[in-house]
């Protein structure tokens, strides 16, 4: 396999990244072997970390395991999910495992080896700013390298031509929320820090999850069957009008190809802000296998008469919440079909209410001037996952997973990851190292349909990467 030409210091990078989740590790990935590429990536933490906090046993992914970093855009790469297992001699255990959907806690340690062994990969270096040098026609990129307990301990800059942001999303807390979520001694903790806490939250009497969705499912799933029989004392609420199932048929997954993303990014900006909204139930649903499990259990626990000590109860919203002497907490609900109120006193909340995108403003403030945005205020991205920026600027600023206003459902699906790393690459360097299809749905989404060429394949106006290249 080629390797990355050796980095002259000082020279600008054709590509640096902010953020190592899965997306940029993808990108990483399939940017490796593409020897004409001078790529690094910074990540503020330590190291690889995917959701540690819901890393429940037995909870899987609800993509199959070809939906890794790499398999959908190069099969026969060293950095696939099948490579991974055969550096590990798990090949054969796999195989007659027979498993499709393998579980969180393995992908996890699927995606730590790559970041264990793929080069150009800068762990403990927090982006500080992002500016545009008209002077020298590439991005200033400033970040502080951090010591192991996350100190600062040196700065410095690198310099790149074209940048590609995949910072990810931060938890999200609801607003009446917040000041318990921050209040000492309280346990009030969002899911994606569930494991980290959950002896403490096991040991409080009554159990109080927030959220329909297939996070809220997973935890409430994993109270119940450490709470014993008969004094469960676990609420379940919602704001959801069902524990919905996620819309799984053959189908609807065609929402989640790259035919789909290229149909809806073509929208009016109105018509797209009202499918997000509508299409809830393709990416925040539960997983039908997840809904049975919770039913088995809680049918099982009515074999010998009575009914489990749990209430589950969706279309549920909560308008204020506060603490009750020093150790309690209380939730004023209101349920949006009977538009009634009652109160809910628990001694202990686990929010499973999702995640938000991360704020850019801080990260991006040099660039303000140069970026376009829509009528709400958001960047514009086109269909080459760029940031469509003032002409002057020759650089690219690519996005990943910041796109859901622009390419629909599809943007945080790990279903989708290598195709749109491919599609940047190929963008990035005006050829085509990664040819992508040219159809992948049956479902025609328009009458009048978008161009199947993959954008690869489109007249484009590059930026040469370096001279001679």
């Amino acid at each position: 396999m080629t390797t990355p030409t050796h980095h002259e210091p000082d020279a600008p990078r054709d590509l640096v990244g902010i953020g190592i989740g899965p997306f940029n590790l993808s990108l990483a990935a399939l940017a490796h072997p593409l020897a004409e590429l001078d790529t690094a990536f910074y990540e503020q933490r330590a190291g690889f970390d995917w959701h540690p906090g819901l890393l429940i046993d037995g909870a899987t992914l609800q993509v199959p395991f070809l939906a890794d970093l790499v398999t959908l855009a190069d099969p026969a790469s060293r950095w696939s999910f099948l490579n991974y297992l055969k550096t590990r001699d798990r090949l054969f255990p796999f195989y007659f495992a027979e498993r499709f959907h393998i579980q969180r806690a393995e992908y996890d340690a699927y995606c730590r080896w790559v970041a264990g062994n793929l080069p150009g990969l800068h762990f403990g270096h927090q982006i500080d700013a992002v500016r545009w040098n008209p002077d020298t026609d590439v991005f200033e990129v400033d970040y502080t390298q951090l010591d192991t307990a996350g100190q600062a301990q040196a700065l410095g800059r690198t310099h790149a031509r074209n940048i590609v942001l995949g910072v990810g999303t931060e938890p999200h807390v609801p607003e009446p929320l917040e000041p318990l979520v921050r209040a000492p001694g309280l346990p009030v903790i969002h899911a994606a820090d569930y494991l980290q806490h959950r002896d403490t939250v096991l040991a409080a009497d009554h159990i109080t999850v927030i959220g329909s969705g297939q996070s809220g499912a997973e935890v409430f799933l994993d109270l119940l069957r450490h709470r014993p029989a008969g004094r469960e004392r676990i609420h379940w609420i919602g704001r959801t009008e069902a524990f919905a199932p996620m819309e799984y048929s053959k189908l609807g997954l065609e929402h989640f190809t790259p035919d789909y993303t290229r149909y809806f990014h073509a929208l009016s900006e109105p018509v797209r802000d009202r499918l997000v909204s509508a299409q809830w139930q393709l990416h925040k649903g539960i997983d039908a296998g997840t809904i049975a499990a919770i039913h088995d259990e809680l049918y099982r626990r009515t074999l010998h008469g009575g009914w489990p000590d749990t209430v589950l109860t969706p279309a549920v919203r909560v308008r204020t919440a506060g603490r009750v002497g020093t150790t309690r907490i209380e939730l004023h609900l209101e349920h949006v079909q009977q538009d009634t109120r009652s109160r809910l006193t628990t001694d202990a909340v686990v929010l499973a209410t999702g995640y938000r995108e991360r704020p850019l403003g801080r990260l991006l403030a040099g660039l303000a001037p140069y970026l376009h945005r829509d009528s709400s205020g958001r960047p514009r991205i086109d269909d080459h996952f760029r940031m469509i920026l003032d002409p002057t600027v020759t650089g690219h600023v690519y996005v990943q997973n910041a796109e859901l206003h622009t390419h629909g459902v599809g943007s945080p699906d790990l279903g989708l990851a290598a195709w749109r790393s491919a599609t940047i690459l190929n963008s990035l360097t005006g050829k085509e190292p990664y040819p992508l299809p040219r159809r992948t749905a049956f479902t025609t989404f328009g009458l009048q349909q978008p161009d199947r060429i993959p954008p690869s394949r489109r007249p484009q106006i590059l930026t040469p990467l370096v001279d001679g290249r």
